[in-house]
């Protein structure tokens, strides 16, 4: 997609967004480092994490998302696929 000025923005799919914050929180990490690694605003960021934890790709303890087990063999799957 083109956006004038010389910007070229390239559209991410659900998909890799939901593998930037598995990989972030790999190690845990807090939902603001989160939204600033994957580049997301805070909203759009807790849709994905509400839809990860529902998953059970991702978990909360004490403010710090991490991935389950689950999330890595995801992780592993998607970058296997990878388009």
């Amino acid at each position: 997609m083109y956006c004038g000025g010389g910007v070229n923005i390239q559209r991410r799919s659900r998909t890799d967004i939901a593998v930037a914050i598995l990989k972030i929180a790999n190690n845990g990490a807090k939902k603001t480092h989160i939204v600033y690694e994957v580049n997301l605003n805070f909203n759009i960021a807790q849709k994905y994490l509400e839809m990860l934890k529902e998953k059970e790709l991702i978990r909360n303890e004490n403010g710090l998302f991490i991935t389950t087990d689950k999330g890595k063999v995801f992780q592993d799957i998607a970058k296997e696929i990878e388009l």
